[in-house]
């Protein structure tokens, strides 16, 4: 099954295990799933040095969460086009999947940084060097929208 095309439709029902990943060439903010497929939840931010450290990581992880699917984010531009960030993000999540054997999934992710900002001030807390906290909550935003998606749930 393309899980690309279907937004992952056969699998309800089932099992969920998916990583949810805000990409960026700095850091990647990651989010896991609960085993239902109803809550998103960020797990950490990986500080990147090269492809061969963040799979290392990413090996682990995958290990530990039994990982199914690789949610990425894609930061279309406000035209829908696709810039140079999107398709490195492309590049990046392509090269990932096929190291670690997983489908992946892109979910537009315009505005999860803005609204991973709201969320922290939500918190009573200041957003402003905490760029690892915002990209976590930015993956953790990029994986909920996908899980709501595939469960029929409207956006709010």
């Amino acid at each position: 099954m393309d899980l690309a095309q279907s937004g992952g439709a056969g699998l309800m029902g089932a099992r969920v295990a998916a990583l949810g990943l805000d990409v960026g060439r700095k850091r990647v903010g990651i989010a896991g799933c609960d085993g239902l497929g109803l809550l998103a939840t960020g797990l950490m931010t990986l500080h990147r040095r090269s492809f061969a450290q963040d799979l290392e990581v990413f090996r682990q992880i995958v290990q530990e969460r039994q990982v199914e699917v690789l949610v990425v984010g894609l930061p279309y531009r406000w035209d829908g086009s696709q810039g140079s960030q999107a398709h490195y993000t492309q590049a990046y999540g392509q090269r990932l999947g096929r190291a670690l054997g997983l489908p992946v999934v892109y979910v537009d992710e315009r505005c999860t940084s803005a609204a991973a900002i709201d969320l922290i001030h939500g918190e009573g807390r200041s957003p402003g060097h905490q760029k690892g906290l915002i990209d976590r909550k930015a993956a953790a935003i990029i994986l909920q929208q996908w899980l709501d998606e595939r469960r029929g749930v409207a956006a709010p």
